[in-house]
């Protein structure tokens, strides 16, 4: 699919919405979304899935750093997560729906899909489906290339044809929580072995990865427009400025 994915590079993109941690404003909540509509940047989220099938806002894959609630959050009703609190803010967990209603149409929104590499393809298929529904300007990402491939092969049964899908990558896979994947993974991951299943129309690249020849040649040889994450002081934004088409950012203002 080619198309024109200016507007995705046009405003900087929020990191689960322009948060702030001393002034109780949590992360990937509906307060952090409405301020970041209000000063114009785009919204990246987190999605995962309730135990019964209703999509939440939320990165974390276990409750306890951000709210007062205990175990993972795949264990858990739409109704406990709903009144789970987030620590601090005075909100609960938002769904994706109510997220949705704060972007309106005008907003750009960045919705990873959260992944454990099983997969298991109900939180991809049922993400797409609310967003084909919805008017926004909206893109679709995640790191794990079987959620893409699946997202691309289905995106007409779904109805996300004109939903850009992207791929969210970094350089080595090598941290602690990369471990539940196997050496063949990672360097397939790595290498972006994955390109003639994923075709991605954008690239989601962590800022302390450049230069690397994957960016650069998606970015110049294939010419999709290249996000990277997470920009958080002058220093990166400099490198982000040489190497990237656009910047997700937190805890520091672009401009």
């Amino acid at each position: 699919m080619t198309q024109d994915l200016s507007w995705l590079v046009s405003r900087p993109i929020a990191h689960r919405g322009l948060h702030d941690e001393k002034g109780g404003i949590v992360e990937n909540s509906l307060t952090a979304a409405r301020r970041a509509v209000a000063s114009n940047y785009g919204v990246e989220c987190d999605v995962q899935m309730s135990a019964d099938g209703e999509v939440f806002v939320f990165h974390d894959f276990t409750l306890e750093r951000l709210t007062d609630g205990q175990g993972k959050v795949a264990d858990q009703t739409a109704v406990q997560l709903a009144a789970t609190g987030l620590r601090g803010g005075g909100e609960t967990i938002p769904t994706l729906a109510a997220l949705l209603d704060v972007m309106g149409a005008d907003h750009v929104l960045v919705i990873e899909i959260k992944s454990a590499f099983t997969g298991d393809m109900r939180l991809a298929e049922r993400t797409a489906k609310m967003v084909a529904s919805h008017p926004g300007r909206i893109v679709l990402k995640s790191f794990d290339p079987q959620v893409m491939a699946h997202l691309r092969l289905h995106r007409d049964r779904l109805g996300i044809t004109g939903v850009p899908l992207g791929m969210v990558a970094e350089a080595h896979y090598d941290d602690a929580e990369w471990g539940f994947l196997g050496a063949q993974e990672k360097r397939a991951l790595a290498n972006f072995l994955h390109w003639n299943e994923t075709r991605p129309e954008f690239l989601s690249y962590w800022v302390n990865d450049f230069p690397h020849a994957v960016p650069h040649l998606l970015r110049r040889a294939v010419n999709i427009p290249v996000i990277t994450w997470t920009v958080r002081t002058p220093a990166q934004f400099q490198t982000a400025s040489l190497w990237a088409d656009q910047i997700v950012f937190e805890n520091w203002m672009p401009d």
